[in-house]
């Protein structure tokens, strides 16, 4: 994939099909940049510590807000359940998606991640994120 600058002097993203969806790599028009997150992130699920890292990844993803990447290892899997929801970004690749369960609450989808992420993004394969509105609290310090 590379990137061409049309005659109107726009910067564009080549893409690619990858088994019948468009693949597109991270560019000018699209950035991502990824950084290990130098301090500790602590994830609260109806009044409980769901996930606490300091080996966490921001992922900064063009306009939107910083998302925050944390190891497998950092949760309290005793309250994540395996969904059979999947999503699909064309510069990360298909998202599989967690249910948290705490205490007789539950948030649906409420954490997804890339198992195979693209190789622009192969930082974050296996990690996983949380949707602000689905979980109480996302503090980084």
């Amino acid at each position: 994939m590379t990137t061409a600058t049309t005659a109107a002097g726009v910067t564009a993203t080549a893409e690619a099909r990858v088994g019948g969806r468009v693949r597109r790599e991270p560019g000018p028009d699209h950035p991502i940049a990824l950084a290990d997150y130098p301090g500790r992130v602590r994830v609260t699920f109806n009044g409980r510590l769901v996930a606490n890292s300091a080996r966490a990844v921001k992922l900064q993803e063009a306009d939107y807000p910083p998302v925050y990447y944390i190891p497998r290892a950092d949760c309290a899997w005793a309250y994540f359940t395996p969904g059979d929801h999947t999503s699909y970004c064309p510069y990360k690749g298909e998202a599989a998606y967690f249910t948290l369960a705490v205490d007789g609450r539950r948030a649906e989808n409420a954490v997804w991640s890339y198992e195979d992420a693209y190789p622009a993004v192969a930082r974050i394969a296996g990690l996983v994120a949380f949707y602000p509105d689905r979980v109480d609290r996302i503090d980084a310090d």
